[in-house]
């Protein structure tokens, strides 16, 4: 599979819908072999930004390109870009394989194609279920399916672990990271930092329709973690005592642990110890993702999604025409 078109490029875009600013210069990079999260508040312009990829909403200005061409452009665009953006998207009447049956036959891919994603996703024996009896996870698994018949060299999922159960969720995890490793691009958009922690490579962070981060999840968690050290003691009061008495700030996080900042873990031990205060740990601070995002998009309010106004109008404006 080729790796060097296998980029999305999301340069300047800028869309509005009314009077709200949903994108305002949204710019970012999902670069191959790796999993790029997209996070950031409801309203934050990430679900607008994926359908300017997909061509489903027109940019005011800027561009989105897949492999170095505008989606609609793509023959065939199967195989270049393959999109989950909303598993309930299907025929609830409609047998999983025949929902995926037709999407083939639209690009020109064959039923065997269809069978080995069935086989992929864990779907074969349920194949010939009707799509509308599945669970919210299968049907996440069916579109993913969906998005792999193309064989793609880029994927865009959003809320891919959206019900899914533990085991669908290590599944999960597993299987976007094994698709990295093939060189592919995948963009995932998820409000559970837990499990971008273990999955994302690399992080675009958005607000208000601007990226207010683009960096590794590796530098972002460092960043956020600071040089704080973690002290665990049943002794609270007294070590905390003695630690401000020694110049460093000092937070409870836990019954018995301690958040520190301003002394080095060296210089924690020997304060202790000086004064004998009994402690079992003392070990650098590791922010989770979750601190670090909530951090950084502590400014970023949230605000009401400029794509639900849009949409709202054309449902509004869809009952007027049918009435």
């Amino acid at each position: 599979m080729p790796t060097m078109e296998a980029t999305i490029e999301v340069t300047g875009l800028r869309k509005r819908f009314g009077q709200a600013q949903a994108l305002d210069g949204m710019t970012f990079t999902v670069a191959p072999g790796q999993v790029t999260g997209f996070v950031g508040p409801n309203g934050a312009g990430k679900s607008t930004t994926m359908r300017v990829i997909l061509g489903l909403d027109a940019p005011d200005e800027g561009t989105a390109l897949v492999g170095g061409q505008p989606y609609r452009r793509l023959r065939h665009p199967l195989s270049h870009l393959g999109a989950l953006l909303d598993a309930a998207a299907l025929q609830p009447s409609r047998s999983a394989r025949n929902h995926l049956l037709w999407l083939a036959h639209s690009q020109g891919l064959s039923a065997k194609r269809v069978d080995e994603v069935l086989t992929l996703t864990g779907l074969a024996g349920v194949r010939q279920r009707k799509a509308g009896g599945y669970s919210l996870g299968m049907r996440q698994r069916l579109g993913i399916a969906a998005a792999l018949l193309g064989d793609p060299p880029m994927l865009m999922m959003d809320e891919p672990f959206n019900g899914m159960d533990p085991e669908g969720i290590a599944w999960m995890r597993t299987f976007l990271r094994g698709l990295a490793a093939e060189g592919r691009a995948i963009l995932v958009s998820s409000h559970l930092m837990s499990e971008l922690q273990d999955t994302a490579d690399h992080l675009v962070v958005a607000g208000r329709g601007q990226v207010i981060a683009d960096t590794s999840v590796a530098a972002l968690i460092a960043a956020a973690s600071g040089d704080r050290v973690r002290l665990r003691t049943q002794a609270r009061a007294d070590a905390m005592r003695v630690l401000a008495n020694a110049g460093a700030e000092v937070a409870a996080t836990a019954p018995d642990v301690l958040t520190i900042a301003g002394l080095s873990a060296e210089r924690v031990v020997a304060a202790l110890t000086a004064h004998h205060v009994p402690f079992a740990e003392v070990s650098a601070h590791r922010a989770t993702l979750e601190e670090a995002y909530m951090e950084l998009t502590r400014d970023a309010v949230e605000f009401h999604s400029a794509s639900q106004d849009h949409n709202a109008s054309r449902d509004a404006g869809q009952a007027v025409t049918s009435s």
